[in-house]
């Protein structure tokens, strides 16, 4: 589905027609080791869903870049075991259907560097090509990027939101579109699969570009397919 003129939404993912390029963000690999540390028992599947999902998006196709926007990994302090494999495995995976991974550098991603070198992955804090910037989302950058373009792609957000049926309620990993000082501005879901992400209905929001009235935003939900739902207010 269409989002904005020449970028697409590929079920979790963003890609970007003139350019071939395909955006991913917040795979948080080490997650379920993480909460298996604090007690929470969960199997550690996820990787393999993971991977599962993106040959889903990737659907064989070959891509000029692959852009990981932030939080590939999920312990901040260190890099666990489990994720060092994954990781690498990751990297090593989409590799093979692109030219050129690069990884912009999120929250959860302070000492990535290790890893990246393992596999000649640059790490940056945003990437821009033609007008798009694409950034993670916890931090805005500079006035002199911010002045160079016209769309801003971020994740970190991890947008979702609850649908509700009489007594049943489900929630479901969604996209946002709205603007952030008169720029386009897209969130991207969580390609994290443990969790659906947070409620952009009720709950407190955590990137700055987002601290902003979200009533106009819109709204683009990813179930069996992309389904657009209108307006956050209306949504409320």
């Amino acid at each position: 589905m269409k989002i904005v003129n020449n970028i697409e939404i590929t079920d979790l993912a963003l890609y970007l027609k003139k350019e071939n390029m395909l955006i991913i963000a917040d795979s948080h690999i080490g997650f379920e080791e993480a909460l298996n540390k604090q007690g929470v028992l969960v199997p550690r599947i996820h990787f393999k869903e993971l991977i599962k999902r993106l040959e889903k998006i990737i659907n064989g196709k070959r891509f000029e870049k692959i852009i990981i926007n932030g939080d590939i990994k999920h312990e901040f302090g260190k890099i666990s075991e489990t994720e060092w494999r994954h990781t690498l495995r990751l990297l090593d995976f989409l590799g093979r259907y692109c030219d050129e991974i690069i990884l912009i550098k999120g929250n959860h991603d302070n000492i990535i560097g290790p890893v990246a070198e393992k596999r000649k992955v640059r790490v940056k804090d945003y990437y821009k090509i033609g007008n798009i910037l694409i950034i993670h989302g916890n931090k805005i950058p500079d006035k002199a990027v911010l002045k160079q373009v016209k769309t801003i792609i971020i994740g970190h957000e991890h947008p979702a939101i609850m649908l509700r049926q009489g007594l049943r309620s489900e929630k479901y990993k969604c996209f946002l579109k709205g603007k952030y000082k008169h720029k386009v501005l897209i969130v991207q879901p969580s390609l994290n699969l443990l969790t659906e992400g947070t409620g952009i209905d009720k709950e407190k929001l955590l990137s700055p570009f987002l601290q902003q009235n979200l009533d106009n935003f819109d709204v683009y939900v990813v179930a069996d397919k992309v389904y657009e739902f209108g307006k956050v207010k209306n949504i409320r």
